[in-house]
């Protein structure tokens, strides 16, 4: 089957929007891959840190991501051998990776190595591009948001129950920082894939976004 008639379900959105939680499902449920762009963009910015690499400087970024030694088993994420799934999610990691994600020059680093994750018998891709800019043809494109308050409560619940301290406005004013650099970068900005499916998840429990998904990729 040539790449480009395997399946793609796009799934977009902000961070803390539940698209991680809800790709993982909805693959699981098909039997498809898994693609977590955000994860490239952490472990490219992890890195950088690691390296003492200055997050502005662009080249020198793009040239970790393009030899990004990163690979995906069983839900787990390693950097050279290392399980790195909990560093990457720090906040310190998140912010960074925000920040590298707005240089053209590293995303034409990764965009490659993104779009050799498409494999039979299909995809699910999470990101905030994924749908307008590395798979534009994908089969269902999805994009999930919520209030920055719903998303500040969920972020501070996980970082409580993994015994780190948190707090709420801190959490907030972190997260309105993020939506404005990621809807207003000059490249890929964060904005709904044409013909998205927008799905709002400010009310909604993760197996209820999960069933509405798979209710729209049985429509087509």
């Amino acid at each position: 089957m040539p790449n480009s008639h395997i399946p793609v379900i796009s799934i977009d959105g902000p961070t803390a929007s539940g698209k991680g939680t809800v790709a993982a499902r909805v693959a699981g449920r098909l039997g498809y891959h898994l693609l977590d762009s955000g994860a490239l963009y952490r472990l490219t910015a992890l890195s950088a840190l690691r390296a003492g690499v200055a997050l502005d400087d662009e080249h020198a970024v793009a040239k970790l991501g393009a030899e990004l030694p990163a690979t995906f088993a069983n839900g787990d994420i390693f950097l050279a051998g290392e399980d790195v799934g909990e560093q990457i999610r720090a906040e310190e990691v998140g912010n960074s990776a925000s920040k590298i994600a707005a240089h053209p020059a590293v995303r034409q680093a990764l965009y490659g190595l993104q779009l050799g994750f498409r494999k039979a018998p299909g995809l699910v891709a999470d990101g905030r591009d994924m749908g307008t800019v590395i798979f534009p043809n994908a089969r269902l494109k999805v994009f999930l948001t919520a209030s920055v308050e719903a998303r500040a409560e969920r972020r501070y619940k996980q970082l409580i129950g993994k015994g780190i301290s948190a707090n709420m406005e801190g959490l907030l004013a972190d997260l309105q920082a993020r939506d404005d650099r990621d809807t207003h970068r000059s490249v890929a900005p964060l904005v709904p894939a044409e013909g998205a499916y927008i799905l709002d998840t400010s009310d909604m429990t993760v197996d209820e976004a999960v069933e509405q998904v798979l209710h729209w990729n049985a429509l087509l």
